[in-house]
């Protein structure tokens, strides 16, 4: 394998990247970015004065192989001393809640939790996971992640909990959304323990096995239940960056929007505006859609494919006020869809990491998140939607929902057009049929990226390692 194309310098090319970089089989990495700026939906906005502010991910949690492999990235580029943890034992962890009903309402947690009745919830959830057990296995090779949860834990528990969940995560749907490509472990657990119950308590299958690092078995040891980087998020793709362009194996390229690819008879012709690249393989981390529309006409049945995978368009305000103005304290809380559909939820930001907030005087920053699957009918076409709109729609959120009558000291307003993969019903299915395609035309391209097997950071980061490995042989 002598050169490899990366379409897309999000975290996930960059990812790819970085483990391309490290085997010996290969000889050149070329990176090629359309936008200004490498890191992708990666992004802190930094103020002058220390504060930092993330307009998309925020913090990462360490859970599992995909968790543990992104530690031990972090560790490989040397960002041990940047790491702010958050303990389950935080009042962040533990503390959640949802808007239901004009009031807040704290989740339950913990063992008493489980066997308390709490609003706005009508029985104990340990009512829901006793009875469970009972509940037959579905035979439905997908399903929506409403009718799961609502065949095995109840309506209640769907319509109010795992609405807010899925609009928190993937400002999606529930009643759309795929539990088997969305919550690939609860459909695991039923299908091969017949119980998410007995799934949890003793394991739904094998995993890959990622052997922790050091920084890894601090997390486990610390009991993590997420992390940041003292500096934002954005710290991540900023040093993978860094740490490519100190290899003389890659190139990266930032305003280099790819045109077309073209099938050759070593690989392929890639065409940007300025020349044209050849490459032995192609690894995209580009959105399904920017992919479609740069695929030549024999793949059409690809192009297809891409193009029936959406994605939602979200508003992130970022608001700071002076003092403590919190009625309450953790992580945030989230808003069932039929409470109010055009606001997804506040993360009360101070919270989990105070070490961003402004060194000097006290100050609240909170983020609001907007639209998602609902922001056509909620706020018009993204285009149309004004700053100022969305400003006031979310300081009149915070007003109503925490009870803070003054107005933010600072603000910033980031629109981030399709930046959510939807899985909806039945993509397993397409991207199967995708792989096959690639596979049985002899194509040497991978997919990766939030559009295929996971919208999270650390799905994304292995989607590249995995991506690696598949094309090496291993050896990642």
């Amino acid at each position: 394998m002598k050169t490899v194309a990366v379409l897309g310098g999000g975290i996930g090319g960059l990812a790819a990247s970085f483990y391309l970089s490290k085997h010996p089989q290969v000889t050149k990495v070329v990176v090629l970015e359309s936008s200004s700026r490498f890191g992708g939906w990666l992004w802190s906005l930094r103020r002058s004065d220390g504060a930092v502010f993330e307009l998309g991910p925020r913090g990462i949690r360490p859970a599992g192989e995909v968790g543990r492999n992104t530690l031990n990235m972090v560790e490989d580029l040397g960002l041990e001393g940047d790491i702010l943890p958050v303990s389950s034992s935080h009042v962040a962890s533990k503390d959640r809640y949802l808007y239901v009903n004009g009031q807040l309402h704290k989740l339950p947690s913990g063992i008493r939790g489980m066997f308390q009745t709490v609003p706005p919830f009508s029985r104990p959830l340990l009512f829901s996971l006793i009875t469970e057990i009972l509940v037959k296995k579905g035979r439905e090779e997908d399903e929506s992640i409403h009718s799961f949860v609502s065949r095995r834990l109840g309506k209640e528990l769907a319509d109010i909990a795992i609405d807010g969940v899925c609009r928190g995560v993937f400002a999606g749907d529930c009643k759309k959304l795929s539990v088997r490509s969305c919550f690939p472990l609860l459909y695991k657990a039923e299908q091969q323990r017949g119980s998410l119950t007995l799934g949890f308590l003793v394991g739904s299958g094998s995993a890959p096995v990622i052997p922790p690092g050091r920084l890894a078995q601090r997390a486990q040891r610390e009991t993590w239940a997420q992390w940041s980087l003292r500096r934002g998020v954005e710290t991540l793709p900023e040093s993978i960056t860094e740490y490519l362009l100190q290899s003389d194996k890659v190139e990266l390229h930032k305003d280099a929007a790819v045109q077309q690819i073209i099938p050759s008879t070593s690989g392929w012709k890639v065409r940007v505006e300025d020349g044209v690249i050849s490459a032995d393989h192609i690894i995209s981390a580009l959105p399904a859609k920017a992919l479609s529309c740069i695929l030549p006409s024999s793949c059409q049945s690809l192009i297809q494919q891409l193009e029936d995978i959406s994605a939602v368009t979200v508003a992130v305000v970022s608001l700071e006020y002076e003092g403590s103005i919190l009625p309450v304290t953790g992580f945030g809380h989230l808003v069932p869809s039929w409470e109010d559909p055009g606001l997804l939820g506040v993360v009360y930001d101070s919270v989990p990491f105070p070490q961003h907030n402004r060194p000097t005087g006290q100050t609240t920053r909170l983020t609001v998140m907007m639209g998602g699957a609902w922001f056509q009918n909620v706020f018009g076409a993204p285009k149309a939607a004004t700053t100022e709109g969305l400003l006031a729609r979310a300081t009149e959120a915070v007003r109503c929902h925490l009870g803070v009558s003054v107005a933010p000291s600072w603000s910033n307003v980031a629109l981030h057009r399709e930046c959510i993969p939807q899985y909806y019903l039945g993509h397993f299915q397409r991207v199967d049929s995708m792989r096959t395609f690639i596979k049985n035309n002899n194509l040497s391209l991978s997919l990766i990226g939030s559009a295929y097997d996971g919208v999270s950071v650390n799905d994304v980061i292995f989607s590249g390692r995995a991506a690696v490995a598949e094309l090496l042989g291993g050896g990642v």
